[in-house]
This record gives C-alpha cells, structure tokens and sequence, in this order.
C-alpha cells in the first residue's frame, strides 16, 4: 500500500512539476543566436570528390526556449552544400526549436563538380551562407570552399562483376600476381606536367621499357592504398626544380594524400609508397617533397648499378608511417636529402646492397608512439616466415657530410651477420651523429668509433641544432656543432646546399648551410 501511496505522490508531483513551467512555451529566437563561428571554411577540395564534414555549433544563451522561424542555406535547394540539422539532412528547415542555455550541431559537406563554373581556370572559390531567421533580426554564416580540377587516374572496373582491376607485375623478370588494385598508365600519360593536380587511385605502374617523367611544379594525391609502381625495365625520372618565394620551394614535385583538410596536413601513413621494384633502371629523382606516405620510397635490387638505380637529391620525406627510404639489396645515391619522422627508420639499407649518401640530413624525431629502430638501420640480411635468414653483401655504405639525428638513442645500428665469403663495407666520413652506448649494449668492430676504416673525423653527440625538428624544419643555426665541420672534398662534389647557398668554402654538414634564426616575437 505505502509503495502505491508513494507511485502516486510522485506522478502528482511531476504533473504539478510540469503545468508550472514554461518548457515547452518558445518564444521567436530571430536574431539571438550565437555562434562558434562567423565562417566556415572547408578547406580545398578536388572536383567532384566529396569533402569532409565540418560542424558549426549554435548557441542560445538566453533564459528562454526558442524557435528560430528558419534554417537555410542561401542558394536555397541550388546550394553545392548540405546540412544537417539535428540528424535530419537537408538545406531548407523551419521552426527549429532550441531550449534555453542550450546549443545545437549544424554539420555541413560538399560535392562541387569545377564544371559547373565559367572559365574557372583550374580552382574556383565557391561560397554560400547558412542563414538563421529573416527579415531584419536574419542572422548569417558564411561558407567558404576552394574547388580544384584535376587529372584522376584510377583502376578499371569490370562492368559486369564491378570487380576492380589488380596488377599483373614484372619483378626482375619474373610474372607476379598480386592483389594490389591499380592499372598500367596509358603512353599519353607517362608525363605529369604542371597544369593540373593528379589525383590517383590505387597503384598507377609505369608500363616494362616505359618512362613517367614529372615535370616541375607537378602535385601528385594519392588515395590510402595508393601509390607509384615503376616495372621491370620502366624508369621513373622526377624533374623538379627550385625557385623562391620567400624562402618556400615553388617548382618542387609534391607527393602528398589527396585529403587536403589542414587536420590531415601531417598525418603517417595516408597512402602507400613509390615502388621501384626490382628491375627498374635509371630512377632520379630531384627537388621532389613526398609527405605522409606509409613508405616514402620502396626500392628493390639492382645492387650492381654503377650510377645506383636511385638517384635522389635536393629531397625531402617527411611524415612516413614505417621508414622514409626502405632500401632491399639496391643502390641509392643520395645528396641533399632530408628525411624525418618515420615510425621505424627514416633511411633503411637492407640486405646488403650499396649507398652513397652525401651532404644529407637523415633524422627521426617521431612522436607518435614507440619506435624500436634507429634513424638509419643497415643491415646485410632478411628474415623469412620461417625464420631462416638470406645474407648479401654490403659492397659500400658510405655516409659523407651528414646529420644523423634524432629524438633516440642511438640513432645508427649496423646490423650483421657474420659471414666470411660476405662483405660488409661502411663509413661515416665526417658526421654528425648521435650514438651513446651507456651500458655497452653495442660490442663488436662496427660499433668500434675509433677505427678510421669505419668511422673518420666524426662528432658524436653535439646538438645540431634544427629551427624545428617537430616541424620538419631542419636546417641549422648559429650554434650547430656541423658548423664549418664538412669535408671540402664532398662539397666540391655538392656545391650548393637544398637552397641553392653555395658550400665550397666553409661547407656546414647536412643539407643545409646553417642560418641566423629570427628572434621570436
């Protein structure tokens, strides 16, 4: 009885509770909003390529509940736009109801086809405002998107299974099927010019016996699992060049995602990597940034290259969710190049192989979680499944000029198993390096720094001193210990720095010749 007495005390109380308040009584709330922005931009988009989704929050901080008598975009059902508001989609709404000391979420996307606009010379700038209310108490935000066209090259769709096309590839000679989506480039377009951004879906492969020439200025977006695979016999030749506008490189080649949003702008990992498989030739690769790959450059075999089969200056990677380079048995040539910020090693020679690097800046200062291995790993050796190992040679690992740095310790490791009839050749020749070995955890010759065969008038352990390392700005100031430290012999041979700055007299090491940085503010 007392719990029925008590059921019914309370249902009383709330209906009395609620004939006295005013909750469901809105007033016109025209006028009286507040919001968490006064523009929304959505930042850059490509034709036809929906963007994300940006929210604005509105606010009602008066004592009352509201109504705001409409809800629209300004081009009205025409808008390129689309809101939702509280979870219903559309770009029309009326009598949309806000309780007092309350707000609400309006999210808003786009899809814009560049087509639509008069001569829109390759980007157009489209806008419209959300308009709150009407009359004189009507309230406005404005929406603000650039739209860019494009050149897109994805795989082939079979119309009738709408199954996506993978590659057939050829590595080394040898047919490989593989479940990689993607298709060969057709001849027109084996040469990315400047005129419009590419954006590329899946693996875009440069055909056996073929060359993809980039030319200066090129901007290439690859999609997640997307990426370059130059074949057996294909060459890959980026012809990027250097001009300044207030400090900025202008005619390099950009290898970026095709998510253009500020919030994506240095994310690990977006997309996959430029492959040069085993049986590539003659790649080069000059002033060229690559961000965010997963792995900037995969490049397999041809050890024996005279040349190297890679041949990269005045090149930056930045942003690579596994290592900047991975070298597997192969010949990398490398000048004025900067890596940083990778998840396991910014360069990687592995299996034996042959590298050159000289006058470079070869850095890790990641921040996004553990990482196991230092800024530059070589290694004579690969682990398969069942963990039997295949040993190469190391013909020459020679590292001349350069800053090998980072956030770890220690940012070098030789890693080698022994074996007679296989050679293991390295030397740093006037670098600086970070390598402490406080609990002698690394024994051995390799590791022996007094040995001039290996390691030659370098400096262990002095602060390079970077503008910014976690900003991937790496060159040097005033009070760098690389300062004047470089080897002229090897800047005779790199004459100018990854800024065109002459070296030849004092040359500083890494890619850069150190600089005044200016007083902060």
């Amino acid at each position: 009885m007392k719990r029925h007495l008590y059921f019914l005390f309370t249902l009383l109380l709330l209906m009395f509770w609620s004939s006295c308040r005013k909750d469901f009584e809105f007033s016109p709330g025209d006028g009286r909003l507040e919001f968490s922005k006064d523009t929304v931009y959505l930042d850059t988009i490509f034709t036809n390529i929906g963007s994300s989704t940006y929210n604005l929050k509105v606010y009602n901080r008066s004592s009352d509940d509201i109504v705001i008598s409409s809800v629209k975009l300004g081009l009205g059902e025409t808008s390129a736009y689309r809101l939702s508001v509280d979870g219903m989609p559309g770009r029309v709404f009326e009598n949309v109801e806000l309780l007092a000391k309350d707000s609400l979420y309006i999210f808003v996307e786009t899809t814009i086809d560049i087509n639509d606009f008069p001569n829109p010379d390759g980007s157009y700038l489209y806008t419209d405002h959300i308009e709150f209310g009407s009359d004189s108490n009507q309230q406005k935000v404005e929406l603000v998107t650039l739209v860019k066209d494009a050149i897109f090259i994805y795989p082939d769709r079979d119309n009738t299974t709408k199954v996506i096309e993978t590659l057939t590839l050829n590595v080394g000679g040898e047919t490989i099927e593989t479940e990689l989506q993607g298709r060969e480039l057709l001849p027109e377009e084996l040469t990315f010019s400047n005129e419009k951004p590419y954006v590329i879906y899946g693996f875009a492969t440069v055909p056996e016996g073929q060359t993809l020439t980039i030319e200066a200025g090129a901007r290439l977006h690859f999609h997640e699992n997307s990426g370059i695979i130059v074949s057996n016999n294909a060459s890959l030749h980026v012809n990027g060049d250097f001009s300044t506008d207030q400090d900025l490189l202008e005619n390099e080649v950009i290898f970026e995602s095709d998510r253009l949003e500020s919030a994506y702008s240095e994310i690990p990992g977006q997309w996959g990597t430029i492959w040069l498989v085993d049986g590539s030739v003659d790649n080069s690769i000059n002033y060229a940034t690559i961000n965010n790959a997963l792995v900037g450059i995969l490049c397999d075999g041809n050890p024996d290259e005279v040349m190297g089969k890679l041949s990269i200056t005045n090149s930056q990677i930045y942003n690579s969710g596994s290592f900047g380079i991975l070298g597997r048995n192969t010949s990398i040539k490398g000048a004025n190049l900067v890596i940083n910020n990778a998840g396991v090693s910014a360069f990687a020679g592995t299996l034996g192989g042959k590298y050159n690097i000289t006058h470079s800046t070869l850095v890790n200062y990641w921040n996004n979680g553990f990482r196991q291995f230092p800024a530059l790993l070589i290694n004579n050796f690969v682990i398969d499944d069942e963990n039997m190992a295949t040993i190469a040679d190391l013909t020459e690992a020679n590292f001349n000029n350069c800053i090998i740095y980072g956030n770890d310790n220690p940012e070098i490791v030789l890693d080698e198993i022994e074996d007679e009839a296989v050679a293991f050749n390295f030397k740093f020749t006037n670098c600086l390096i970070r390598f402490e070995d406080n609990n002698n955890n690394f024994t051995g010759d390799n590791y022996d720094l007094s040995d001039t065969n290996h390691y030659d008038n370098n400096i262990f352990n002095e602060d390079p001193h970077f503008k910014d390392s976690n900003l991937n700005q790496l060159i040097i100031g005033e009070e760098s210990a690389g300062i004047g430290k470089g080897l002229p012999i090897f800047a005779q041979q790199i004459p100018l720095d990854l800024l065109k700055v002459d070296r030849t007299i004092t040359p500083d090491l890494g890619a850069y010749q150190h600089i005044t940085f200016p007083e902060e503010d």
